[in-house]
């Protein structure tokens, strides 16, 4: 488990036993896909380390619907500030598919923070880009109209893959992903996502696969986020 942690960027700056430490206070829980990690409003007594799979952090409407705050990967980690400011949970969290993580309590989470510096530091530098990132966001549903905020994601999430572009410059989305997972994302229906994702297709911008999406032209899409 040590191992699995260090590459983790807001551990990795723990030495050994620091990693031992921290791998002796940890459990590990498995999730089926669909099944809830725990609902807006619960108490928060731990953080999640995403090991492997994907999770969605999610706020869920009355009506059923729901906006998706953000799409997580192995390395990531979510539920750090009910256990930061004590108050209940913020947002909904989900398995898109079967998914393995960490579980840090929040008494040993709250130990780290206050003995290891490095993990402060990385606590507090991944919070302020989760801060811009989510600026971002208010930025596009604001200021973008359907289009431009669909083709400003699917940018965003092949930039954000982490996968090598093949030899033609296609890069393959992380998934799966739905046309429902989209229109949560930016605002919209799930009609709309289909008939964009159609002309997206037909403009040489994206393939569709059974339950991915390869972006064909990452600079096409940048271009038409804007235009």
């Amino acid at each position: 488990m040590s191992d699995a942690l260090a590459a983790i960027p807001v551990f990795g700056g723990l030495d050994e036993e620091g990693l031992s430490n921290l791998s002796r206070g940890m459990r590990i829980r498995r999730f089926r896909r669909g099944e809830t990690v725990f609902h807006v409003g619960d108490p928060g007594d731990a953080l999640f380390i995403v090991m492997s799979g994907s999770i969605k952090i999610t706020l869920p409407a009355d009506s059923g619907d729901e906006a998706i705050l953000a799409t997580l990967r192995p390395g990531d980690f979510f539920g750090e500030l009910a256990l930061l400011d004590g108050a209940p949970r913020s947002a909904t969290a989900i398995a898109i598919e079967a998914t393995e993580t960490y579980v840090l309590p929040r008494d040993r989470f709250r130990d780290l923070i206050a003995t290891e510096p490095v993990m402060r530091d990385a606590l507090l530098a991944t919070m302020a880009a989760e801060v811009r990132r989510l600026t971002h966001h208010v930025e596009e549903l604001h200021f973008l109209d359907i289009t431009g905020r669909l083709a400003s994601r699917l940018a965003r999430l092949a930039n954000e893959s982490g996968a090598t572009p093949q030899p033609d410059g296609s890069i393959r989305l992380a998934g799966p992903l739905t046309q429902g997972d989209l229109a949560a994302m930016i605002g919209c229906t799930r009609q709309s996502v289909n008939k964009l994702l159609g002309m997206f297709t037909d403009d040489g911008l994206i393939r569709l696969e059974r339950d991915r999406i390869v972006v064909l032209n990452l600079d096409g899409l940048l271009h038409a986020a804007h235009r």
